[in-house]
């Protein structure tokens, strides 16, 4: 008499059992919607990319960002610092991070903006390979000179420019925000400076105030104590509105050249197939941040502007900002370094 093999039904059972209920969690991911995502996170630590190294700018609001988002989600909030290249290494590593909401980058227009027209070829595309999220600070540069140099106003560097009397400017390298402000008072005031990049806006500070060039554009933050001190004479701020740091410096476009506006800005980013409910969330929770008295009192110390816009604001200005400046780099013949 034949024996009936029960251990291999049990076995096919169970496996029909496995297969039906890894079918079944297949079936509930594919099927949950994204505002429960966004309900869950974030639920593990968050990684913010920085293109910078530690102890610049985007670092340090980075840093004091992630501090109060922590405080915020219970979650870690670290930041992962990435130098090189004008950022494009860190926006590199973030296009090609999984899109959960978990990868984020602080990154800013030099990456964004300027990089994109300034290299060839790289390996993102800033408009499709990224979603904004929100736009966290910005702040204005302030035109500096030797206090030797005989100039007061923006149409005296003018005037000492077209006599041959000033040459160059300093920069904390190419495609930065100060050499983009240099290369368009270039252009809106009919001159031709010669560009010194240095590594750094130390290092170029520390020049003009030697007198080796004679003037750049620097964040307000940094130069700030040096014009008190009389390191530094300032001839006017690179924003539509005077500094708050710096309110007896008149503006450029006060003196004549309408409409100057260059500002170092810096906004967090996420990889373009982010789901939205997720990235508002993240938007949402920066903005309750930046809402923090002791967050805001640490920005405006630093001669930062608060911002928070939402994903969409942002996306807007993105759109308008990289064909605008495109424009400057190729005029003004940017190269990278």
């Amino acid at each position: 008499m034949p024996t009936i093999p029960f251990p291999r039904r049990r076995n096919d059972e169970r496996r029909r059992i496995v297969l039906c209920a890894a079918i079944a969690g297949i079936v509930a991911t594919l099927c949950a919607s994204p505002s429960g995502a966004a309900d869950a996170y974030p639920a593990k630590t968050i990684r913010i990319v920085v293109g910078f190294a530690p102890g610049g700018g985007a670092d340090i609001v980075a840093r004091q960002l992630g501090t109060q988002l922590t405080r915020q989600t219970g979650q870690t909030v670290i930041v992962d610092n990435r130098p090189g290249a004008t950022g494009t290494i860190a926006a590199a590593n973030l296009a090609q991070s999984a899109a959960d909401g978990y990868s984020t980058m602080l990154a800013s227009q030099s990456t964004m903006v300027i990089a994109p027209s300034m290299y060839a070829k790289l390996p993102f595309d800033p408009l499709k390979d990224f979603m904004p999220v929100t736009q966290v600070v910005s702040m204005p540069l302030v035109m500096v000179v030797h206090p030797s140099v005989p100039a007061s106003t923006a149409q005296d560097v003018i005037a000492l420019a077209r006599a041959g009397k000033l040459s160059s400017y300093a920069s904390s390298g190419p495609g930065g925000p100060q050499h983009i402000a240099g290369a368009l008072f270039d252009s809106m005031s009919g001159i031709s400076l010669t560009h010194v990049p240095y590594k750094g806006e130390s290092a170029a500070l520390t020049d003009v105030m030697a007198g080796t060039v004679p003037v750049m554009f620097a964040n307000v933050p940094v130069a700030a104590p040096f014009i008190k001190s009389g390191k530094l004479k300032a001839i006017a701020v690179s924003s539509l509105a005077r500094a708050q740091a710096l309110p007896q410096v008149p503006t450029l476009s006060e003196a004549g050249l309408n409409r100057f506006e260059v500002l170092t800005w810096y906004g967090l980013f996420v990889p373009a197939k982010t789901p939205k409910a997720i990235a508002s969330k993240i938007s949402d929770e920066v903005s309750v941040a930046l809402k923090d008295p002791g967050l805001r009192a640490k920005f405006a110390e630093q001669g930062l502007t608060t911002l928070g816009t939402s994903p969409e604001q942002f996306g807007k200005f993105m759109a308008t900002e990289v064909p605008k400046w495109a424009s400057v780099v190729k005029s003004a013949g940017i190269q990278p370094e």
